[in-house]
């Protein structure tokens, strides 16, 4: 039975007997390191060719990729999948951009806002509340201008909690904290594309002495994510707006701060339940 599935007019994937929205991108992620160089071969096709190969047979794609079919079914079980077929219906879930009015523009934002907060009050949250919980220091640092701003929100909503998130910004302050912080300590990384070399290269020391690493980067297969302990994913609105081709395609980054302000609100939930466990397991003891 098709791992991939629509409701409601949406793609959604079939995954530990839950359905979850998701992009072939973050499969690519989570599987990144069970990938051979023929995988990635086939994906790096895919990727430059996504609009090709919505409307490829096995066969084709084999063909354009230089290997056989069953090396093409076999990557895409490889993610996860149960066949090409459930490949292919991720790949449908690509949308082309188009040039937008200014009422379109407005109206797809709106849209989008409000499926990735669908999207995102299905996640618990519950591992990096977690590692949250039990760090010692907590430690964040955002790749860029907006970024730097998710990052303050992020500290200004948790300092409510009495938790204290210390905001790293210069690369020297930066690559000296991370020599001195241990696996009980926690680092968060906002980043838009999750390859900034200074972001990437911290999350290679952060993995080579055990600290646990939470990103939040935009939903495309980043070295980040794959070397992050946990990953929030956010999509973010993009399209083109401007009847200048030339141009960059327009991104709405406002979601970012939607993502971190969800998760302030799961970690209350997390905490208030692990106060209960506390109080049951004293009482326990007193008895």
């Amino acid at each position: 039975m098709s791992k991939v599935a629509e409701v409601a007019g949406r793609r959604w994937f079939s995954y530990k007997g839950e359905m979850n929205p998701v992009r072939l991108e973050e499969l690519i992620n989570q599987y990144q390191y069970e990938l051979n160089q023929t995988d990635h071969i086939i994906w790096k096709y895919i990727y430059h060719h996504k609009n090709e190969c919505r409307r490829m047979s096995v066969h084709q794609l084999a063909a354009a990729c230089n290997v056989s079919s069953t090396t093409v079914v076999r990557f895409a079980q490889k993610l996860s999948l149960d066949g090409f077929s459930d490949l292919k219906a991720l790949l449908k879930m690509e949308r082309e951009y188009t040039l937008c009015t200014e009422e379109d523009a407005v109206k797809k934002i709106i849209d989008h806002y409000q499926r990735v907060s669908q999207d995102m009050a299905k996640k618990s949250f519950q591992r990096m509340s977690e590692l949250l919980y039990r760090a010692e220091r907590i430690i964040a640092y955002g790749s860029g201008y907006v970024q730097s701003n998710v990052v303050k929100e992020l500290k200004r909503l948790f300092l409510f909690d009495k938790v204290l998130i210390y905001e790293i910004q210069g690369k020297d302050e930066l690559t000296s904290v991370v020599k001195m912080l241990t696996p009980d300590d926690l680092v968060i990384i906002v980043s838009l594309s999750g390859e900034t070399p200074l972001a990437v290269e911290v999350a290679q020391q952060l993995k080579l002495q055990g600290v646990p690493l939470v990103s939040i980067t935009r939903l495309q297969e980043n070295s980040l994510a794959a070397l992050s302990t946990e990953n929030i994913y956010v999509e973010t609105s993009e399209f083109h707006l401007y009847a200048d081709q030339s141009l960059p395609t327009y991104k709405s980054m406002m979601i970012y701060f939607l993502v971190i302000e969800i998760w302030f609100i799961r970690y209350q939930a997390y905490k208030k339940r692990q106060l209960q466990l506390q109080e049951k397991e004293s009482e326990e003891e007193v008895f």
